[in-house]
């Protein structure tokens, strides 16, 4: 069975939406080989519809000499979404033909490499919570961001995890990732 992993960039506060506005000047060498680690792993990418109109407006002209765009612009990416309608332009994207769960659930029971859910932070709530999820990472950074989305709300499910892995880098942030307990 394949893994479904979830990576987010994350403040002390908890925000996880808009990382570009607090992660620049502490994003280093160590996190950049961290996440060489994670997408080299990955086949097939999931995407909320937010997160792919954002990224197909940016990646598929971005700088080849940028590692993310050799990895996310090639890759099999499936999109969640009820509003978009197919065709989609950006290269191997598609919209999913079922629900996100039972479409992840069906995509986890066949042959392949790991599936990463990019950005899109209402498909990674809904994928952990759903019991989905076998990992989730979150890059730390060391500011407060002060508002933005969080990834947890009030009145989330009890939800027990295990820690699975955590690094540090010299810049300060911290990798921590996850993976649910079972009971």
């Amino acid at each position: 069975m394949r893994k479904v992993t979830a990576g987010l960039f994350h403040s002390v506060d908890g925000v996880v939406s808009d990382p570009f506005t607090f992660q620049f000047d502490s994003f280093d060498e160590e996190l950049g080989q961290g996440m060489t680690r994670m997408i080299n792993t990955v086949d097939t990418v999931v995407l909320g519809r937010v997160s792919y109109q954002e990224w197909a407006g940016y990646w598929p002209t971005a700088s080849t000499d940028q590692d993310f765009a050799g990895f996310i612009n090639p890759v099999e990416k499936f999109v969640a979404s009820r509003t978009l309608s197919g065709p989609l332009e950006w290269q191997n994207s598609q919209l999913m033909d079922a629900p996100l769960e039972e479409f992840v659930a069906r995509l986890k029971n066949q042959d392949g490499g790991e599936i990463a859910v990019c950005g899109s932070i209402s498909v990674t709530r809904q994928l952990l919570f759903a019991g989905l999820l076998d990992s989730l990472t979150l890059m730390t950074h060391p500011v407060i961001a002060g508002s933005g989305r969080r990834l947890f709300e009030d009145g989330d499910p009890l939800t027990r995890l295990v820690l699975q892995d955590q690094s540090r880098t010299s810049k300060g942030n911290v990798l921590t990732t996850y993976g649910l307990r079972g009971e």
